[in-house]
């Protein structure tokens, strides 16, 4: 009996035995050639691999084909492990600037295929900007110069090129001693976002102290600095505590000084001294509010008129561009550019004066005239008004659509706009845009608002005026007292008397 079970034994092992071995001997030799989290060293010799899959990790909210796609690879790429191409992916998740954390590691690998998954961290999201120390408008500029938005994610060098943007935009406003700071902080209410603190102390306004100019002999120091009811050759850089100097604005910042030196350069050509130059300058700290500057100059030589011949003028004769130019042979040589063609419409002229002969102090000039077409106006837009009705802006306008072009339209308009009391008279500029293709000019008077205080303290200027004025005439009474009341009324309608005798009502603001 026990023979015969052993032979039963013997039998089956023999019959199962190589149905087993057929069975799990191809899933023996699988388990081998997969290998899972693989250890992959870089001295040994590079291993070439076919991409098998990419899975994507630590990121919510995106398509893992979307970040996969951002590395550069794709499956059935082949790439050599180690080698360059999982590095390059690498340095180009970090280039797109959005991740705080990028790794690259193998799965498994499964025969000749590689598996890879690519682990992720997005960078913080700003939920909120906070702007501390500035006023309403300030905090408008801000947010628009410094372009960090709600919602936008925060990159390395967002906080840092902000910075400098800030301070750029105070040292253009005179705030050269202006201190920013952007406080980072992670928000207790929304997951991987953060709330941005700006902290700006501006300081007080970088004003001139002294100004000492060296080596002007033809133009003297007060005709440069200017006095009380003259405007200096040094543009709008003006020392500060000066009694001359009491209703000018005496901050200073690069932009002025730049203007300053070139108007300084402007006046000399203007007087006959084309050769003058600025030797050397410098702007030196006298204290934390005021700036000590320099200026070297050399005058040169100064030249007359000699001969003046005109070329290209078929407009108008010579004998009247001679009258116009109002120079003449043996005047100072004034290097200022005749108008009458920009002043008649012709805003596609141009005038070229070529020196073509030097003697001595005197100088031949040939005028090079290149009229073009007259240019008549097209489109008069206004920006930056949401104070006043259009129309009490556009009665100070002197270019109306349909009118010929002229610039000295265009400077009345820039004065009588500023005398309205309304805009910041230094923001008053017009954008003037020639369309060539159809002989038109189109303008864009940009303005700027002034803030509620500057336009308290006009209103109490103009009540002055008015009370002043009141022994003149009444059309003076009259018109003081409408700036006064268009000042200080949110809206106002105001009765004047025009010249036929016969009162005309205007709506002045809203």
């Amino acid at each position: 009996m026990t023979y015969y079970i052993i032979n039963k034994v013997k039998g089956l092992v023999r019959g199962v035995l190589p149905f087993y071995l057929f069975t799990f001997l191809p899933l023996s030799l699988t388990a081998q050639d997969k290998i899972v989290n693989p250890d992959i060293s870089y001295a040994g010799m590079p291993r070439s691999c076919e991409i098998g899959g990419i899975a994507v990790e630590g990121v919510e909210g995106y398509e893992d084909y979307v970040l996969a796609g951002l590395s550069g690879l794709s499956v059935g790429q082949m790439i050599d492990v180690p080698g360059s191409q999982i590095t390059e992916a690498v340095k180009r998740y970090w280039r797109n600037g959005l991740f705080s954390k990028v790794s690259i590691t193998a799965d498994s690998i499964v025969g000749s295929k590689i598996y890879l998954c690519i682990h992720l961290g997005m960078r913080p999201r700003i939920s909120g900007i906070n702007y501390h120390g500035l006023k309403k408008a300030e905090r408008e500029d801000m947010e628009t110069k410094l372009g960090m938005m709600r919602g936008g994610q925060l990159t390395p060098n967002m906080i840092d090129r902000a910075k400098i943007l800030a301070k750029k935009y105070f040292d253009e406003k005179g705030y050269k001693n202006a201190e920013i700071d952007i406080v980072q902080r992670d928000d207790p209410e929304k997951s991987n976002q953060v709330i941005l603190d700006v902290n700006i102390d501006k300081k007080a306004k970088m004003k001139v102290h002294k100004l000492v100019f060296d080596g002007n002999e033809k133009l003297t120091d007060s005709k440069i600095k200017g006095s009380l009811f003259s405007k200096g050759a040094f543009g709008k850089i003006h020392e500060a505590g000066k009694f001359t100097n009491m209703f000018k604005s005496k901050k200073f910042t690069d932009e002025r000084y730049r203007e300053a030196k070139q108007a300084l350069l402007d006046k000399y050509n203007e007087l006959g001294f084309r050769d003058a130059t600025i030797l050397e300058d410098s702007v030196s700290n006298y204290d934390d509010k005021h700036v000590d500057v320099y200026v070297k100059i050399d005058e040169g030589d100064k030249y007359f008129i000699r001969n003046i011949t005109w070329v290209g003028n078929t407009v108008v004769t010579t004998d009247y561009l001679n009258a116009v130019l109002e120079m003449k042979k043996g005047d100072v040589y004034n290097q200022k550019h005749i108008n009458w063609y920009y002043n008649n419409g012709y805003v596609f002229s141009n005038i070229d004066p070529v020196e073509v002969n030097i003697v001595g102090d005197s100088i031949d000039l040939e005028m090079r005239v290149t009229e073009g077409p007259q240019a008549h106006l097209n489109h008069v837009r206004i920006y930056g008004n949401d104070r006043l009705y259009e129309e009490v802006v556009r009665r100070e306008l002197h270019t109306k659509p349909g009118d010929l072009f002229n610039k000295e339209a265009i400077t009345r308009s820039i004065r009588d706009i500023a005398s309205m009391g309304f805009f910041d008279p230094e923001k008053v500029t017009p954008d003037i845009q020639p369309n060539g293709e159809d002989g038109t000019v189109d303008i864009n008077w940009m303005l700027e608002q002034k803030s509620n205080d500057q336009l308290e303290f006009y209103r109490r200027v103009s009540s002055v005026r008015s009370v002043s004025s009141s022994t003149t005439s009444p059309s003076a009474t009259s018109s003081a007292r409408t700036s006064s009341i268009a000042a200080s009324c949110p809206t106002a309608t105001v009765s004047s008397w025009d010249s036929a005798s016969r009162p005309t009502v205007h709506t002045i603001a809203r």
